[in-house]
């Protein structure tokens, strides 16, 4: 018996040692934002763990899933402009900053409100599983070098949704986005960034794979906050 209990505990150390080293490497390997992002984030308050940057809460809320392992405030330049434009925006931060791990985070934000959510990437994907399972008051879906899978489909909705990539995005599997486009509806707007890559979706530095900008950070942050206000606007009603 004081064996097993022994071996029991063993085994117990050695999870908790595997837990931890995993969690430690993760987080060396998140992406952190930059200055710029830190600067406009001064603007934005926290609700529990999202990030809001406050715009006019009586029109639909903006809620964003951040990409894998990127650090929510790397995205504070484009939200610090659409919040000023007139739209609340909410930056979602998921368990080691992976959207996968909590897909319905969003249920806690909208509370049966009317919204309107987009992501960046992996987080985009696991958007649109929220959108699709989650109808009743969307408005609106918006894509950042991002598409939806099966389980996110939104071909059969009849909501407005905006697919932004980027001519130099050396990390979205086009391949795979071309096909993706099956699962969108007929109505859906896309937009190409000329120069822009995949890490200028946000501001944190360069991201593996990537392929070098030829525009500014700054300059693919303005295009994407003109993108999704001039969006909002024309589709989204209060």
């Amino acid at each position: 018996m004081r064996k097993l209990y022994k071996w029991l505990i063993g085994i117990l150390i050695t999870l908790l040692v595997i837990i931890l080293g995993s969690f430690i490497v993760i987080k060396n390997k998140e992406y952190q934002p930059s200055t710029a992002a830190n600067n406009a984030a001064e603007t934005s308050t926290m609700i529990n763990s999202t990030t809001k940057f406050q715009g006019d809460d009586t029109k639909p809320m903006v809620i964003f899933y951040p990409g894998a392992l990127v650090e929510p405030k790397s995205y504070s330049i484009w939200a610090k402009q659409v919040a000023t434009a007139g739209y609340s925006v909410y930056i979602v931060r998921f368990p080691l900053d992976m959207a996968v791990l909590k897909t319905n985070a969003a249920s806690k934000i909208q509370d049966d409100k009317d919204y309107v959510i987009g992501g960046h990437s992996l987080g985009g994907t696991m958007a649109s599983r929220y959108a699709h399972n989650n109808q009743k008051h969307l408005k609106g879906v918006f894509f950042l070098a991002s598409y939806p899978e099966e389980k996110g489909t939104l071909r059969k909705t009849d909501v407005h949704v905006l697919s932004i990539t980027a001519s130099h995005d050396g990390v979205l599997n086009q391949n795979n986005y071309q096909k993706a486009k099956k699962l969108l509806p007929s109505n859906t707007v896309y937009e190409l960034i000329s120069g822009g890559n995949h890490a200028g979706f946000g501001s944190y530095g360069k991201q593996s794979g990537d392929n070098i900008a030829t525009i500014s950070n700054q300059k693919q942050q303005n295009i994407i906050s003109k993108l999704l206000i001039n969006w909002l606007n024309y589709n989204i009603s209060e």
